[in-house]
């Protein structure tokens, strides 16, 4: 069993940036993909950024094509999202998940993800 705690989420002005991290508690190169996804207030959860552990690069929502930067430390056993030039339409609650099994398809479906942290909160103001 792995479990996830995500840290630095915070408030920011729009074109600003942040960077999140998600700390395992075991090793999580086996976990084949982790990804981060999003929930905005009274919208589904949507996925964000994917890695396959160890063996980049990043999968991306087109939504943040080109500002947002996934990577993973196999040896700090910790998820990265670097988030650049936000929006208020980056707001949301931000989560960590790990996948129990290989993905093949669908790697920002959150239904192929077993293991998820708490979530951080993204504040972006205009």
């Amino acid at each position: 069993h792995v479990q996830l705690v995500e840290s630095g989420g915070g408030s920011v002005q729009a074109g600003g940036s942040l960077r999140l991290s998600c700390a395992a508690s075991a090793s999580t190169y086996d976990h084949y993909c982790m990804a981060w996804f999003r929930q905005a207030p009274g919208k589904g959860r949507e996925g964000v950024a994917t890695i396959r552990t160890g063996r980049g690069p990043g999968y991306y929502a087109d939504s943040v094509k080109g500002r947002f930067t996934v990577s993973h430390d196999t040896t700090k056993n910790t998820l990265y999202l670097r988030m650049g030039s936000l929006k208020p339409e980056d707001t949301g609650m931000y989560y960590c998940a790990a996948a129990a099994r290989p993905i093949w398809s669908g790697f920002l479906n959150q239904m192929n993800y077993f293991y998820w942290g708490q979530g951080t909160q993204v504040t972006v103001s205009s």
